[in-house]
Order: C-alpha cells, then sequence, then structure tokens
C-alpha cells in the first residue's frame, strides 16, 4: 500500500531531515539537536512555541508566538535557510487594512500558515472580547492584510485547507470558551470569501478514556491537513486530564478528499507524547503540540514543527507513508 501512495505538494529535496536512529521503532522521531529554537531567541522574549513553518524563496519562513517578558503574546516573522536554524525579527508582525473593530491588537498566537493560489494566509488565535480566528493574507511576509475574524468568539486552532473544497476556502477550527477550556471537538467550516462562513460539520469529538486516554479530555487540529490518495492526513493534538494536570500529545487521522469531516481512520496511539525534559519542563509542563509540517512528496518525508512545554520549538520527523499505515492499522473509530 505505501509504495502506492499519492502525496501531494511542492517538491523539497532538501528539506530538515534527520534519519530514524538506529534501534527507534516508532513512527515518529525527534531531532537530535531538538530544541531548535529556544525561549530567549529574541531579546525580549520569554518563549517561543507554537508556530508556523512554510517553504518561501530558496529556505524557509515562519510566523512565530513570542511571548515576551510581559507575557504578552505577540507573533514575529522569522527566515531560515535550512528551517533549523532560524532568524526572527524583533518587531512585532505588521497587520495593515483591518476594519477599526477588529484591527485593534489584543493577544495573537499559535499561528498556522499556508498557500492557497497565489498568497499565503495566515491563522491564528485573535483576541477580540475572548479567543477567536484571526485572518489575514501576505506576498511576501512583510506587510500582513488582515481580514475579518472567521469567527465569533470563542474558537481556537484554526487550520486552513491548502486548496480550496467544493469551491470554497474550507477551515478546521475548536470552538471552546474563555478559559483554559476543558472540552473541544474539530469542526470543519467553509467560505467563498475568507469572510462570511458556514457549512459547518462536525469531524472528531475526544476519544472513550477506555479507547484512547491521551485525548480523551479534548482535541485540536495542527498543521496544514496533507493530501494524500489515501485522503487528507491531520496531525492533531489531543489532552488527557491527568492527576498532576493536563498532557498534551499528538496523533493522526485520516480525513475524505471531498468531504474532510467524514474521518476514514483515527490513530488510537499518540505520535509524539511529553517525554524528553524540554517537553516535561517549561513554563505549562508536560506538553507537546504541533503547529507546523513541512513534507517531500518524492521521499514521503515529514518533518512536524511543534511546541514544547510553552516554552519552546522542536522538530520530529517521519514518514507519510507510514503514518498513513499506523493510523489505518491502529483506527479507534
Amino acid at each position: 500500500m505505501e509504495n502506492k501512495i499519492k502525496i501531494e505538494g511542492q517538491a523539497l529535496p532538501n528539506m530538515p531531515w534527520e534519519d530514524r536512529p538506529s534501534g527507534c521503532k516508532s513512527v515518529m522521531w525527534r531531532f537530535s539537536g531538538n530544541p531548535i529554537i529556544g525561549r530567549d531567541a529574541l531579546s525580549t522574549s520569554n518563549s517561543i512555541f507554537n508556530s508556523a513553518v512554510v517553504p518561501f524563496e530558496d529556505g524557509y519562513v515562519g510566523v512565530f508566538r513570542c511571548d515576551d517578558t510581559n507575557r504578552r503574546m505577540r507573533l514575529h516573522v522569522g527566515f531560515s535557510k535550512d528551517g533549523i536554524d532560524w532568524d526572527i525579527e524583533e518587531e512585532d508582525l505588521n497587520l495593515v487594512g483591518g476594519d477599526d473593530e477588529i484591527a485593534e491588537w489584543v493577544y495573537g498566537y499559535d499561528p498556522r500558515v499556508v498557500w492557497i493560489e497565489d498568497r499565503y494566509y495566515v491563522t491564528w488565535c485573535n483576541g477580540y472580547h475572548g479567543p477567536t480566528i484571526g485572518c489575514a493574507w501576505t506576498k511576501d511576509f512583510k506587510t500582513f492584510h488582515q481580514l475579518e475574524n472567521a469567527f465569533l468568539p470563542y474558537n481556537r486552532n484554526g487550520v486552513l485547507f491548502p486548496r480550496k473544497i467544493n469551491g470554497n476556502f474550507a477551515m478546521l477550527s475548536r470552538p471552546s470558551d474563555n478559559g483554559h477550556t476543558a472540552f473541544g471537538d474539530i469542526f470543519y467550516s467553509e467560505s467563498p470569501d475568507m469572510e462570511f462562513w458556514g457549512r459547518h460539520r462536525h469531524i472528531m469529538s475526544p476519544a472513550a478514556f477506555e479507547d484512547s486516554a491521551w485525548q480523551c479530555m479534548k482535541v485540536g487540529a495542527g498543521p496544514i491537513p496533507i493530501e494524500t490518495s489515501e485522503g487528507w492526513l491531520m496531525i492533531y493534538h489531543g489532552v488527557l486530564r491527568s492527576c498532576n494536570g493536563y498532557v498534551y500529545s499528538f496523533g493522526s487521522a485520516l480525513l475524505d478528499k471531498e468531504k474532510p469531516w467524514k474521518m476514514i481512520a483515527r490513530s488510537g496511539p499518540y505520535l509524539i507524547a511529553p517525554r524528553e525534559i524540554y517537553e516535561l519542563a517549561g513554563d505549562v509542563p508536560n506538553v507537546t503540540f504541533p503547529c507546523a509540517a513541512l513534507h517531500d512528496p518524492d521521499t514521503k518525508r515529514i518533518a512536524v514543527y511543534y511546541g514544547c512545554a510553552d516554552t519552546v520549538t522542536s522538530i520530529a520527523f517521519g514518514y507519510i507513508d507510514e503514518i498513513i499505515e499506523f493510523t489505518k492499522k491502529n483506527n479507534i473509530l
């Protein structure tokens, strides 16, 4: 099966990569140089995590969540030649053109970035009477044109698909509340113009504790879904409420290509869960939170960027065909 899988996307033969360590039997494995971005990469940063990365020109660009030493949540642009060593700009991301009603910056965090047709779109958790999904577009990562917020408060984890579906823009999100949500399902929505959103469909609820405890409290979409001949590969995070607090891990699901609100398969075991010291210890312990992925269709390689303990940024590697096989073999639907 795995040799016949077709994967869509831009060829990235020189994407960040490290071979599976000798003796490793895991479907995904961590980069030996983790974390790749420390908490103090900026002169004013308390932490840099839960950020977006895409190919750009002859290298890579990212929109990074950088909480400063006032503990204000900001977004910053960064550039890299190899996707591992990053130069993050000290100045905040520049938003222009937003309607006065929504343009005032309150906070922004957990961005995603995707190329659709002729421009890059950025989504993030935007402050507007509570958390909602902010949207903007850019072509040069210097100026970001702010669009209307996608949804009413409260919502998080707004993740666009990399192409239109049924002729419309398509987005995953997780309705929530104004606090540290103790619940959360993944929903699908469509828009003809990135302003008016509808056709809301339910995709996924937390799993039963007995079936898959790591995702039994809430779930949320992670990186931009990857289109394959087997369906959309969605990497998502799940949360366990343990006796020592919340634990964030991530796993995988396959969604129907033309009706993405219909799941084909969903992994019971996780792909990555907090284990290393940089994932266990930080401002919010026990967190591995995926927000971006690079992949090469020819080699089937994938590199997932994930936030660790709400403090630093790391990478995990794998093969898309192996992840799809893992998802189907361990399907809990």
